[in-house]
């Protein structure tokens, strides 16, 4: 009998055209008893089992890994399994490669973006602790020094996945190591640009936002946030552009806050009409 098949292996099991994460329940001479991690129950007879039917899933699989550039098995079912993997854990991030992959745990995390956890990923690299959304923006900034170049960070995802609160979470460290850098007195800390630009969130989600099936208040814009930052790695300054994109009345707004390094935070505000759409689905 082949191994995999003994009670309790963990195995791949293709059921109408899906690759479904399985633990064998039972087997004997002739009939293969498989329990889907989905609760469902599958009775299949010996003749019927092929390779492609019935499979063992490898070590990688089962226990889940932090990089899924390292899965042995590359298929969507073997990445969506081992989210899920880590997403019971509240693990919610994890890498492929270079890229970060985020899943909305829609609750709290106990220190997971605490003040310990900026200081810990601030004095790490990328790849040399569990995967974070601290640690690309900890590496965006090193870049900035190490290869004397912009950076640029791309989140994207559908509604309710966290786009707005990732980008908040990567201002928040910016602004923490900016402050560091500038050797700014904790007590002054709430003053300074730094601040305005974490703080601006909730004015650009007064513009434009709605409710959908998964979040409440769904941005109805893309956004783009340039920061500027000086030799010393204190943030200068910054701007923040949403275009709010409204393809049933045919309408491109366009809202502009600028950010000063002065005692003052200096506003922008434009409104731009087109009658053409800006994007259609």
């Amino acid at each position: 009998m082949n191994t995999s098949f003994l009670e309790g292996a963990r195995v791949w099991l293709r059921h109408k055209e899906q690759l479904r994460p399985s633990t064998v329940s039972s087997c004997d001479d002739s009939t293969l008893i498989l329990t889907t991690d989905y609760g469902k129950v599958i009775c299949l007879q010996k003749e019927e089992l092929n390779r492609e039917m019935v499979y063992p899933m490898h070590p990688s699989s089962i226990h889940g890994v932090e990089d899924m550039s390292t899965l042995a098995e590359l298929h969507e079912a073997a990445i969506m399994h081992n989210l899920f993997l880590r997403y019971q854990k509240d693990n919610i991030y994890t890498n492929i490669g270079s890229i970060l992959a985020a899943v909305n745990p829609y609750k709290q995390i106990a220190g997971l973006y605490d003040g310990a956890a900026v200081d810990l990923y601030s004095k790490h690299h990328m790849g040399e602790l569990p995967p974070h959304i601290f640690a690309v923006a900890n590496e965006c900034y090193r870049c900035l020094w190490k290869r004397h170049d912009s950076q640029c960070v791309l989140i994207s995802g559908e509604s309710g996945a966290g786009k707005t609160e990732s980008t908040k979470l990567l201002l928040k460290f910016l602004s923490v190591m900016s402050q560091n850098s500038a050797g700014t007195p904790p007590s002054e800390r709430t003053t300074r640009v730094e601040q305005a630009l974490v703080q601006s969130s909730p004015i650009m989600e007064a513009f434009g936002n709605a409710k959908t099936v998964y979040n409440n208040n769904s941005s109805r814009f893309g956004k783009f946030i340039q920061l500027h930052f000086s030799q010393n790695g204190n943030i200068q300054g910054g701007c923040i552009i949403d275009c709010i994109l409204h393809t049933v009345n045919q309408l491109s707004h366009t809202i502009k806050i600028v950010f000063c390094t002065d005692d003052r935070v200096a506003v922008t505000f434009s409104l731009t009409l087109s009658c053409q759409t800006c994007w259609k689905r």
